[in-house]
């Protein structure tokens, strides 16, 4: 049993009592909020903890929802849920401080790992001294890939399809997969978010992305 506490935000109420039930059986406390705005009539108020944001929301979505509470000086660890891997939206919320991510479908064992991650010490934000370092890491992580790997996970950053990268670059759709699982196994991530979240943060510290490969 543990004492910490999780704020989940989701509109969906099937998902948010799901949400809700695994945690508890964990043995999070829980805090559930149907929307945004549910969440910022705490305000400032709000026990410290966690919170679990869902990216697209009706009324305020998570990118606006992290940039108010970041406004008001909540600087609680945050964990964005997302079904679409875009990577501006990601860039975005790793500026905004965002010490995860997660991408939907995902699992038990990966919600809980991201939980257990989000807490201190969290991830940097990209401002100040912080920055520099952030970035220096992250091409440092993308050198270690492979030419392919690295291609695939910039193309993944692009929102390219793994149709359309295996069209690209002259191979098949289950080379694009293996390549894909072999660079999430590379660089300790268990969802592609994650990967594009250091993928735009290195595009940060270079001119471009590298040139295709011509062999």
């Amino acid at each position: 049993m543990t004492d910490r506490l999780v704020h989940v935000v989701d509109d969906d109420p099937g998902v948010l009592r799901s949400i809700g039930r695994l945690l508890k059986s964990a043995g999070y406390r829980v805090a559930l909020y149907p929307s945004a705005t549910a969440l910022l009539a705490h305000g400032q108020a709000m026990e410290p903890g966690c919170i679990l944001i869902d990216m697209l929301m009706p009324d305020i979505d998570g990118l606006s929802l992290l940039e108010e509470l970041r406004r008001r000086h909540v600087e609680l660890p945050a964990i964005v849920m997302t079904g679409e891997t875009d990577a501006d939206r990601i860039l975005q919320a790793t500026q905004l401080g965002a010490a995860g991510f997660l991408e939907k479908p995902f699992g038990e064992e990966d919600l809980l790992d991201a939980i257990q991650m989000a807490y201190p010490p969290a991830a940097p934000q990209l401002d100040g001294e912080n920055q520099r370092d952030t970035i220096e890491d992250a091409v440092s992580r993308m050198e270690a890939l492979s030419t392919r790997e690295r291609q695939v996970l910039i193309a993944l950053a692009r929102g390219e399809t793994q149709k359309v990268i295996a069209f690209d670059l002259g191979i098949s759709v289950r080379t694009v997969e293996v390549h894909r699982a072999r660079m999430l196994r590379r660089l300790g991530f268990k969802n592609v978010a994650q990967a594009i979240r250091l993928a735009v943060i290195a595009e940060l510290g270079s001119d471009g992305p590298p040139p295709p490969d011509e062999s």
